[in-house]
């Protein structure tokens, strides 16, 4: 049986990372989307995650439950080992991860492949705004980081996220269709060239 592929989706805040994930789940029950624990309260909303404390966090990630683990944005997040069986099962597993971290993923995973969402910043600005996890300052400082990018030697399929959820999914599926993930560089979307 072959490995199934950690879909690693990365961009800046707002680009509606977790609205493609959950959408590409639906789209093909066959993908699986990573649960990630995160140091936040879990009445922050958004994503589905596990809210644990910071102390909870970090024996966690010494005792090796963690296969990917980062800070960012004053938080800790982690993906469990779980989903290492989905993986060895076959199944593609769908997770949001940083970009710091996408090396690692690349060392301890066989087949990874990476999907980059981009938007304009006034969407990416109306998505945060709308989501109202943050104050305005906070907005400011996310925008300011929105155009980043990857680790030398992490290639990517770049695809743009401000149009219809629906088209983004049907681009995405399309790639991951076709199985050759990028190798060197970011590699703009078929369907945008």
């Amino acid at each position: 049986m072959t490995q199934g592929r950690l879909i690693a989706v990365v961009g800046p805040s707002g680009v509606g990372k977790d609205s493609v994930m959950t959408a590409l789940a639906q789209a093909r029950p066959g993908i699986r989307l990573a649960r990630r624990v995160i140091t936040r309260p879990a009445t922050a909303g958004g994503e589905a995650f596990d809210s644990v404390t910071f102390d909870d966090f970090a024996t966690r990630a010494a005792a090796g439950e963690f296969v990917l683990h980062w800070r960012a944005h004053g938080l800790r997040y982690g993906i469990p080992r779980s989903v290492e069986v989905d993986l060895e099962a076959g199944h593609d597993v769908v997770a949001n991860l940083s970009r710091a971290v996408l090396g690692t993923a690349r060392a301890r995973i066989s087949r990874v492949v990476v999907i980059q969402l981009s938007a304009p910043a006034e969407v990416l600005a109306e998505r945060l705004a709308a989501r109202g996890r943050e104050s305005a300052e906070d907005i400011a400082a996310r925008l300011r980081r929105a155009d980043f990018a990857l680790p030398a030697g992490i290639a990517a399929w770049a695809v743009d996220n401000s149009g219809p959820l629906d088209q983004t999914v049907a681009r995405l599926l399309a790639l991951l269709d076709q199985d050759d993930s990028p190798r060197t560089g970011t590699r703009k979307d078929r369907a945008e060239t």
